[in-house]
Parts: structure tokens; sequence; C-alpha cells
């Protein structure tokens, strides 16, 4: 048996993209360890994609915008897996076709679709998946490192919200079970998401040279960090915010970047 204990054990993976997402990294690491692994899309173009990757595993399609297909899901699982031991979620939109707006102009249009999916989806699919979650389960919630941080526009307090809601979960799924909730919060990452925020690959470069190491946070970095609170062997962590930045928010003052930017 090895040290993480996934084998034969069920993960609902979210939110793999491609290649080069974290929810892939974790599904791939989870899978090399004999882990069964279930996914859920939101688009028959996704859907396909992920039976090219992962062939013999089910790919569930689940817009999170709909009450109906996330009860589907649920029901879904229930007849398939029967029980889930754990719960990526990798889910998160934004509205950034006209770039990053001053907050205060932000459309309510755009806040609530980005709420609903980015952050109370985690809320309903919990809720629906509550009867098929085994008692000690773990859910992950992929988050950022800085929820203050300006460039990520009106999606950085809806994150902010994410990372409150798993204490919120942690706390009301507490009263019948031991099913256990955090946020992973990374530092900026090269991911084709990340790319489509307007500006983001200066942020990306800049924020490497803020580590400590002075070189660049990598997806699996973060991936084997969730795939650790995906595991049992996390089970003394829930209702919590781990970060992954690579030291960063330690470092916002690097003499180095600070020389430079002063001259």
């Amino acid at each position: 048996m090895s040290f993480l204990n996934v084998e034969n054990k069920n993960f609902l993976i979210t939110g793999v993209a491609n290649k080069k997402s974290i929810a892939y990294a974790v599904a791939k690491t989870l899978s090399d360890e004999g882990a069964n692994l279930f996914f859920s899309v939101q688009t028959e173009a996704q859907q396909a994609k992920i039976q090219e990757l992962f062939p013999t595993r089910p790919v569930y399609l689940c817009d999170v915008a709909n009450e109906d297909q996330i009860k589907s899901l649920g029901q879904h699982l229930k007849n398939d897996a029967q029980e889930i031991h754990g719960f990526l979620h990798s889910i998160a939109f934004a509205n950034f076709k006209d770039g990053i707006k001053p907050f205060h102009e932000t459309s309510w249009e755009d806040f609530a679709q980005s709420s609903q999916i980015s952050l109370y989806s985690l809320v309903a699919l919990s809720r629906n998946l509550k009867d098929v979650f085994h008692p000690s389960a773990s859910v992950v919630a992929l988050s950022i490192s800085n929820t203050r941080a300006t460039n990520y526009g009106y999606l950085g307090p809806i994150k902010a919200a994410l990372d409150s809601s798993v204490a919120f979960l942690s706390k009301s799924f507490s009263s019948f079970s031991e099913v256990r909730f955090n946020a992973l919060c990374a530092g900026p990452l090269k991911t084709t998401a990340s790319a489509g925020i307007p500006g983001y690959v200066k942020n990306y470069l800049f924020a490497e040279k803020l580590t400590l190491r002075k070189r660049a946070l990598t997806t699996e970095e973060v991936a084997n960090a969730a795939v650790f609170l995906l595991s049992e062997r996390s089970s003394g962590i829930t209702a919590s915010c781990v970060v992954v930045d690579a030291g960063m928010s330690a470092n916002y003052f690097d003499e180095s970047v600070v020389e430079k930017s002063t001259l």
C-alpha cells in the first residue's frame, strides 16, 4: 500500500480542461496511484477530450448553472460509484472579454454569473453529493493565493467567498459526518485558464521574481498538494485554506525587486 492509500477509492474530478490544467495533473496522479476516477464537464467537446485522456473512465455532462443537471450528476454517481472518497472542485468563470474594469464598474449580471459558477457550484454540488460521500470524504476547492490581487478583477472577491465557504461547509457537514472541506490557494501558474485573464503573463513573471527560490510555481506542485488533501493522510486538516505559492506571500519586499522598481 502506498502512503496516500487511494488505490481502488473513488474520486470525482471537475474542471479538466487540458493537460496543462491542475485538475488534469491531479487526475493523472490519482490514476497512477490506482484510484477510480469519475469526471464532470460542462460541454460535449470537453467530454470528448477527457474520454481521449482517460478512455476507461466515466465522464458526465453537468452544467453547474443548472440545478437539474447537478441533481442528475448526484444520481449518476450514486448508481455508478456508490461512494465517493474525494471531490476536486476546479470550476471558475469570469467574463473578461472587455478587460479588467475597476471593481465598482462590475455589472450584477457578470458578478452573479461568476458567483454561481465559481462559488455556489461548490455548495450545490456538495449538497447533491451528500448521500454519495464516504463518511470521511475530502473535498478540495481550487482557489488563488491572494484574493486581494486586483489583477483578478471581480473574481478576487468571489474566490475570497469560496475560501470562506469551506469553513461553513465543514461545519454544516460535521453534524452528520466527518467530510472535510478545504481550499487550495495557489500562486500564479502557467495554465490555459489563467492566460485568459488580461495582463496575467506579466503578473506571472513578476510573481516568479517574488518566490523565495526565484523559480515559478509549477502546476505539478499544486496538484501534489491537492492529492494530499484529497487523501486520508490529510485527515487532520479541514475548514482551512492551504497556500501553495513557493513563499511569494512572505517576500513582497524582496530586496532585488524593490531595488529595480525604485531606480
